[in-house]
């Protein structure tokens, strides 16, 4: 049976993930699962540039009501937190794990010289390049590469969609994107991908896209083993049948049966709220709480929680001033969530925006972004961060 190129690519959903990866999932083949207490990292991407002012809210700044006089959230319906400040009042979950310890905020997180573009903006977020310098593999990709320099066994970094994020993708390794285990299987166990297989072990004369018939057997080899473990030790809590909730209970199955993967992520969006901007705000973080909800819920119930490091991060935030439409503007800085047992520090880790020395309208960056990957890199994660980001950035000590 031949097929070309052009066939092949036509295939469908299985070709695509097999694409991603030009070397595969050698530590799914394997077998071999990691010892109890494998640190893992999950990445929750706001997509869109969520507003962070109306997210940790400085309800005793007059500066931010003067500057929202319709959208800012006043505070005694915000979630209080310290005398300055409080959560946006659909995040009742982080609240709760604010109050118990197990929360850290960081306001004013961005890079020098912002970019307003999403797409740009996001690249230097996934390459955790300088805002001049454009690199064609993230973070995340190059610590896979970095971990398993001439091993046979490196571990893995899952992403919950049918596209992998540039943030996943290293010179060597990838990450591999799929949105359900059982999915991903039911596809590569379909009859024609079996026959196309069955073929091509005696064919001889398909070199010119020999190396997309390996592709397509390794990730069907990756399937079945992911797809197996997951139904291991299914997670059994409840979850919001929303996106986010069915990933993020996706994740916790994969990491209860402990393959060899210590990155996971997924996304939640669009946070782009130029208009009508409390409406659609408050929809996604009822999402984002509830599904974050029971996965903690979960991950304690299963003594998993302290071995789990969550952090949420988006491409920029918004504006300060509001505009005419009740939304607002891309903006500049913005906040991150951490969320985990692990957690040496609890609390708000460092000021909140100041509003009367701004970047033109916007939020002036304050912590760069790559001082957080470096932490997460070197004392999570166990990597040497510098070679990883190309440069030696100070770590944090909140893990």
């Amino acid at each position: 049976m031949l097929i070309q190129r052009k066939e092949f690519l036509q295939i469908g959903s299985l070709a695509t993930a097999s694409l991603m990866m030009p070397q595969f999932l050698k530590a799914f083949e394997s077998g071999k699962l990691v010892p109890p207490g494998n640190k893992v990292t999950v990445i929750i991407q706001l997509s869109g540039g969520n507003d962070g002012l109306n997210t940790v809210i400085p309800y005793r700044n007059d500066l931010y009501y003067s500057n929202r006089p319709k959208l800012g959230i006043q505070r005694n319906a915000a979630l209080s937190l310290t005398d300055e400040a409080g959560l946006h009042p659909s995040l009742t979950a982080f609240k709760d794990l604010y109050d118990e310890g197990s929360m850290g905020i960081f306001n004013s997180v961005g890079y020098p010289n912002p970019d307003k573009s999403h797409f740009r903006s996001m690249d230097i977020w996934h390459t955790a390049s300088d805002s001049k310098d454009y690199w064609n593999t993230g973070w995340v990709g190059r610590y896979l590469d970095a971990q398993c320099k001439g091993c046979d066994k490196p571990t893995q970094a899952l992403e919950i969609d049918d596209v992998l994020s540039l943030a996943l993708k290293g010179e060597n390794i990838k990450g591999l994107a799929l949105e359900d285990p059982r999915r991903l299987y039911t596809t590569s166990q379909e009859r024609y991908f079996k026959e196309m297989m069955a073929q091509h072990q005696h064919d001889a004369h398909e070199q010119p896209v020999d190396y997309l018939y390996k592709t397509m057997a390794e990730t069907i080899s990756s399937a079945d083993y992911i797809f197996k473990q997951s139904k291991q030790h299914p997670s059994s809590e409840s979850y919001p049948a929303t996106d986010l909730g069915k990933g993020l209970k996706t994740i916790a199955s994969l990491i209860f049966s402990e393959i060899n993967t210590k990155v996971y992520y997924i996304s939640l969006g669009s946070f782009d709220t130029h208009i009508n901007q409390e409406g659609q705000q408050k929809r996604l973080f009822t999402e984002l709480n509830d599904a974050v909800k029971a996965f903690v819920k979960d991950l304690k119930a299963n003594n998993r929680f302290d071995d789990v490091l969550l952090f949420t991060f988006s491409e920029f935030g918004r504006r300060v001033a509001q505009n005419a439409s009740n939304g607002t503007d891309h903006g500049k800085a913005n906040n991150m969530f951490f969320i985990g047992g692990g957690l040496k520090k609890q609390g708000i880790y460092n000021p909140l925006p100041d509003l009367t020395n701004l970047d033109d309208g916007d939020v002036k960056f304050q912590l760069d972004f790559k001082q957080v990957y470096t932490t997460v890199l070197n004392k999570w994660l166990g990597a040497d961060a510098g070679s990883i980001l190309k440069q030696a950035y100070q770590p944090l000590d909140f893990i």
